[in-house]
């Protein structure tokens, strides 16, 4: 069993502990969280107690860090905990500064590090992956990915998400990286603020199309929305030489009603953690497999890589010119 201590009791933070809480190889020994009764809370549920990051770093006990508190936190408690010698698993983006997260580099680019990009970890995305990588389609040539939410988040959310790119979008980023094979090296980005006026006045957008280009030619397409209007809208289409490969929507149920009007499914699964509840099991699987010696599978350049697509899309939708990296 090894010991393993939460930064962050927030949303987020109370699926990590959950999930680190029942795992077989993991003891969620301590909390850790500025805001007294929320730490408080979560330490009681799961059996842990309530702990200082100084405390918690200290503690030779702890084999390992989540990182789940806010985005300005990330990189410096990653820094402190690698120094401290644990293994740590950090919520995305790794910054929201990219040269400050590409000065990080000689303390993190070896580090321990598995940085959350669960939909890697997704088993539908990760069947979609076998099937390109085992050529039933042939050779790939260009990707599609869908990503909406069902409805837009309050305007103080937007206003220390970072933006659509940092916050949202950074997601396919990471996704694109793992299906192309190769490294974008141009980023066209247009975007929009069509879902909800607040989000324009805090200078952000809130609807975007991204396309990204590799050096052999192929393309991807990133279509993002704050709004879908009917549901969490996930979808990934990669087209290649010999057909196309598609991983769907998830629905609450396999129900389907036929009668004269045709037929009638049930709706799809309406938030990510929903939608990616097994997802985030499996990543804290592999976060077990770290603690175990394994190099985690998505780490810190994966991170800085997907964070400088973001930064690229979002001077391409301000220059409206194509961004070369």
């Amino acid at each position: 069993m090894f010991k393993i201590a939460l930064v962050g009791a927030g949303r987020i933070g109370r699926i990590h502990a959950r999930n680190a809480a029942l795992h077989p190889r993991l003891a969620l020994d301590a909390v850790v969280d500025p805001v007294a009764a929320s730490a408080q809370a979560l330490a009681s549920e799961w059996g842990a107690s309530v702990r200082t990051l100084e405390e918690t770093l200290a503690d030779p006990g702890i084999a390992g860090v989540i990182i789940a508190s806010s985005t300005d936190t990330h990189l410096p408690y990653s820094l402190r905990a690698a120094a401290a010698g644990k293994a740590v698993f950090c919520e995305k983006p790794i910054d929201q500064d990219l040269s400050r997260a590409r000065g990080a580099a000689a303390e993190l680019a070896h580090a321990r590090l598995l940085l959350a990009f669960n939909r890697r970890f997704d088993p539908n995305f990760q069947a979609l992956k076998a099937r390109l990588d085992g050529g039933a389609i042939g050779v790939l040539e260009s990707l599609q990915i869908t990503s909406n939410d069902p409805a837009p988040p309050p305007a103080s959310y937007i206003a220390v998400s970072g933006g659509l790119f940092k916050d949202m979008a950074i997601h396919d980023f990471d996704m694109a990286r793992w299906l192309l094979g190769e490294e974008p090296v141009e980023v066209y980005a247009a975007g929009s603020c069509l879902v909800d006026p607040e989000i324009g006045k805090l200078g952000d957008i809130d609807t975007a199309r991204t396309v990204l280009k590799t050096a052999s030619g192929r393309l991807c397409v990133v279509s993002n929305s704050r709004r879908s209007g009917f549901g969490y809208d996930q979808r990934i289409e990669a087209y290649a030489s010999g057909g196309m490969v598609r991983a769907d929507n998830v629905a609450e149920s396999t129900v389907q009603v036929w009668n004269e009007q045709g037929v009638a499914a049930d709706r799809f699964q309406n938030f990510f953690l929903d939608r990616y509840a097994e997802a985030y099991r499996r990543e804290m699987d592999h976060f077990a497999e770290v603690l175990e010696g394994a190099a985690p599978r998505v780490g810190y350049a994966d991170g800085v890589a997907a964070l400088a697509l973001a930064d690229a899309a979002a001077q391409s939708v301000r220059s409206g010119q194509p961004v070369r990296l």
